[in-house]
């Protein structure tokens, strides 16, 4: 044992006084603990913030058309203008319309813009851009030329709350042509009353069969 008055420090008395029995931390290991813990703690956090700030993003990427595809084969309902609300099994989606399947055999289109709520969605959603280019192009145009190549006669009701009945005749940019003539009339030159020019912007929804 070093005596007092050999030479070393007081200092170092104190050190050993308060110095923690062999086998318990330090006042530098609980130092560099608290700050290891610290850090991990900052790098949860920042980690979690990451991840939300990433979840954020995706979601702000998804369109109607992506939560909708999700939900193809169920049943969903819509809230259309002039008070219209069909409900059925969504059969199709495209990039800007939906196919509706109305009990018992009738099918719906809707243009997406004419949709002010979709009800009974999941949660699930499919990721932007996976329908593929070819099916993205497939616009509402595309829907309706089909309608007008299988001359099914349609209940076409408009933005305004207007009903028209007839079958599509013609398809252009922006809008389309409808060969008006009563609901259980096929489409013949004598049935046919009129021909209506309508602008795409004003369709709410097509009723077929």
């Amino acid at each position: 044992m070093i005596a007092r008055g050999s030479g070393v420090p007081e200092w170092w008395d104190r050190a050993r006084e308060g110095a923690p029995a062999q086998g318990a931390p330090g006042r530098w290991e609980r130092l560099f603990g608290e700050v290891e813990a610290g850090i991990e703690d900052a790098d949860r956090a920042e980690f979690a913030v990451e991840v939300a700030d990433h979840t954020r993003g995706e979601v702000g990427r998804l369109r109607l058309a992506d939560r909708l595809r999700a939900a193809v084969g169920h049943q969903i309902g819509l809230v259309l203008p002039a008070e219209q609300t069909p409900s059925g099994v969504l059969k199709e989606v495209g990039p800007d319309w939906l196919l509706l399947a109305e009990p018992p055999a009738r099918e719906v289109l809707v243009p997406l813009a004419a949709v002010s709520a979709v009800r009974g969605l999941g949660a699930h959603s499919m990721y932007p851009g996976s329908e593929g280019r070819v099916a993205a192009t497939l616009d509402l145009r595309y829907a309706l030329r089909r309608l007008a190549r299988d001359r099914a006669p349609l209940i076409v009701t408009l933005a305004h709350g207007g009903v028209l009945s007839g079958t599509c005749d013609r398809v252009g940019a922006d809008f389309v042509e409808l060969a008006e003539h009563a609901p259980e009339e096929r489409r013949r030159a004598s049935a046919v009353q009129r021909v209506s020019t309508v602008p795409l912007s004003a369709l709410v929804m097509l009723r077929a069969g």
